[in-house]
Order: C-alpha cells, then sequence, then structure tokens
C-alpha cells in the first residue's frame, strides 16, 4: 500500500551536492576548486556584465548623443474629430469620460485636444491643455473649452 512516509524519488533522480573545502583528502580541499589566485578565487567574485576583461567596454567606446528630458510633460492627445463622435449637442467631455470612451488609457494623466477633423456639436470641453485650432473649432461650433488643472 502506498503511504507517504514511503514515497521516495526515482533512482538517480537526486545527486548530492559536493561538499567542497572539507580537507586534503576530500579531492577538493585547499583551494574548493577555485583555482590558485586571481578574481575568481577572492571571496564574492563578480562580474559586471559589461566587463571585457579590462578592454574598453562597448558602453564607453561608444557615442553618446542626444539629451532626454525628465520634466518634460507628456500628453494624452485626442483630436476634435474624435470628440465629434463620442458627444451630443450641450454634453460635458471630461478626461473621465474620454476614458469611458476608450479615447484615453489614463483619467489621472495630462489630455491635450488637438484640431484635426471638423467639429459641428457644441459640447463643454473641460480638460488640461488645448491646441489654438482646437480652442477655435469648439468655440466656432459655439462650445466652451475650458482648461482645467495644472498639466
Amino acid at each position: 500500500m502506498l503511504t507517504l512516509n514511503k514515497i521516495k524519488p526515482a533512482p538517480g533522480a537526486y545527486k548530492s551536492s559536493k561538499r567542497v573545502g572539507r580537507g586534503q583528502g576530500s579531492g577538493t580541499g585547499c583551494t574548493a576548486g577555485h583555482g590558485n589566485n586571481g578574481h575568481n578565487a577572492r571571496s564574492g567574485p563578480s562580474f559586471k556584465p559589461y566587463f571585457e576583461g579590462g578592454q574598453i567596454p562597448l558602453t564607453r567606446r561608444v557615442p553618446k548623443v542626444g539629451f532626454h528630458n525628465p520634466f518634460k510633460k507628456q500628453y494624452q492627445i485626442v483630436n476634435t474629430g474624435a470628440l465629434e463622435k463620442i458627444g451630443n449637442d450641450g454634453d460635458e467631455i471630461t478626461p473621465e469620460v474620454l476614458r469611458k470612451k476608450g479615447l484615453i488609457h489614463e483619467a489621472d494623466l495630462p489630455v491635450k485636444i488637438l484640431g484635426v477633423g471638423e467639429l459641428s456639436k457644441s459640447l463643454i470641453v473641460k480638460v488640461h491643455a488645448f491646441s489654438n485650432s482646437a480652442k477655435e473649432k469648439i468655440e466656432k461650433a459655439k462650445g466652451k473649452a475650458e482648461v482645467v488643472g495644472s498639466a
């Protein structure tokens, strides 16, 4: 009968680990398999992934170009043509509404309306930024373009 105390792994499935540094007679005494000298014989040997044996590493040989501004404001873009499709006359369009309609991914991130496409419905649009052409198109359709928050 099979019981938990009789379960054993298949023969040869497990191999006992080599015990290093246990005296000369063990075969791995003295230097414990690390050789006589050098970087890897020391305690805690660690080469950086980019180490190339003392040669100037690739990260230093390749020229660096450009600049990344960590303070740049990244807007989620929505065009006026898309507002035409989702809203009716007098509707209030906010980032939450745009998120529910699937035009932006995050309601918390700043939104900017651009003037691509036509707009015929009078909408009240409350977002973080507008392009000049988008603002003109919204006001031309008798809507309101209001800037909310500071993005």
